[in-house]
């Protein structure tokens, strides 16, 4: 008789890889919720009966069956609706001057005619390369930027929390950097915020790709003290840490019926114009004086791909620990997608790269989250789900891992 192996996080059992690309079935669409623990998964990829993931399903999509002509002069519609003749910001684009939302910021304002305020949620440590690239984002791309950091004593407990208690700690900056795009329209009376793709190309809720609108309901909350970070609510910090309210104001989004209320639209540039990173990559070398790493990311093959914050590596190394699912994948995975690989090469570098340890920046985050290093692979290992992990004398192994006969 098999046994079943317990499957956390609301994951399905059966663990299977996409015949496209390399995704499993475990990538899970949303893990950024406020409101609750998030020990659970709200939904993860759709696989359909021929074992095809709905990222490369909607990829078919966007190849044959959207008319991008139609699609960008509803972008031009859209931005005539919002411009502004009077000198005042007339979209904010939020993003760290990486690749994506410098394509972004650069191309509204020098194709389409916007006067675009970028806004960047600081990330928890800088690279050397990745403040250089948020300079070029202005000095060179000929943009304005608000610079965000909030509290470095909270956020720095905020993210030990996250670690600790949920193995996920890009918790706190999830939420901080969801909220800062509409929080700075309000502020300055923009009413258009303009992202770049939306998540639902790489396996998020497939109908999300049919609406140019972000989904409000994050921004719905009853009482700001239940709302959780690091698996906490805010009453903790206040009641246990000294903490004020005052010092969530950075995480406590505007109210959604405000926002409605001033008119202000959150929308994926992705919507309008056909989505390649790649492509984006090229456009900012070119207009922004973006640069890739001198060397590859640890955990995958790439130099340009989020490359701005030294506890970056370590939120794709805990999907590797909870779902099985590391850098690599997700790289070699929207790469197989755009045609950039095959799919026997990205297999082969997932083999090779996924599952590398982020040792290069291993200090700095146990220093960020004052951890030593023994209490670190404590936690990592409690939440490492059987059905995906085996241990094998001192060493722990997927028990699944794609290969070219899926």
């Amino acid at each position: 008789m098999t046994q079943t192996l317990e499957a956390r996080y609301g994951l399905p059992a059966e663990v299977k890889f996409c015949k496209r690309c390399v995704i499993s079935n475990q990538r899970p669409s949303s893990t950024i919720e406020f409101k609750s623990n998030i020990k659970e998964c709200k939904q993860v990829i759709d696989f359909d009966k021929e074992g095809i993931c709905s990222a490369c399903r909607f990829h078919e999509q966007k190849e044959r069956g959207i008319g991008w002509q139609q699609r960008e002069q509803k972008l031009q519609d859209l931005l005539a609706r919002f411009r502004r003749n009077d000198g005042r910001y007339d979209v904010i684009v939020p993003g760290s001057g990486g690749k994506d939302s410098a394509y972004t910021a650069h191309i509204l304002k020098y194709k389409y005619g916007m006067n675009p305020l970028t806004v960047t949620w600081s990330p928890h440590l800088y690279t050397d390369i990745g403040f250089r690239n948020f300079e070029n984002w202005m000095h060179v791309g000929g943009l304005d930027n608000i610079l965000y950091t909030p509290n470095g004593r909270l956020h720095r407990l905020m993210t030990r929390n996250a670690f600790h208690n949920l193995l996920h700690p890009f918790q706190p900056f999830i939420i901080g950097q969801r909220i800062i795009g509409p929080a700075m329209a309000q502020k300055f009376g923009v009413q258009l915020v303009m992202y770049g793709e939306n998540q639902a190309e790489y396996g998020n809720a497939i109908e999300e790709n049919i609406n140019p609108l972000m989904n409000m309901d994050f921004f719905s909350i009853d009482r700001p003290q239940d709302m959780m970070f690091g698996g906490l609510p805010m009453q903790h910090y206040i009641d246990e840490q000294g903490f004020s309210q005052g010092d969530f104001a950075p995480y406590i989004p505007p109210a959604r019926e405000t926002l409605l209320q001033a008119g202000v639209e959150v929308h994926y540039l992705g919507y309008y114009l056909k989505w390649d990173p790649q492509e984006c990559y090229y456009y900012a070398v070119e207009h922004t004086g973006f640069e890739a790493n001198s060397e590859r990311t640890e955990g995958s093959y790439s130099k340009y791909s989020s490359i701005d914050d030294r506890i970056d590596p370590f939120h794709y190394f805990t999907t590797l620990i909870k779902f099985g699912i590391g850098r690599a994948t997700y790289d070699a995975a929207q790469e197989v997608r755009n045609d950039k690989i095959t799919r026997e090469e990205a297999v082969h570098l997932v083999r090779k790269y996924d599952e590398e340890f982020p040792q290069r920046y291993f200090q700095d985050f146990l220093d960020y989250i004052d951890t030593d290093e023994a209490t670190f692979w404590q936690v990592v290992d409690r939440f490492r789900s059987p059905h995906l992990w085996k241990k094998q004398g001192d060493d722990w192994q997927l028990r699944h891992r794609v290969s070219n006969d899926d």
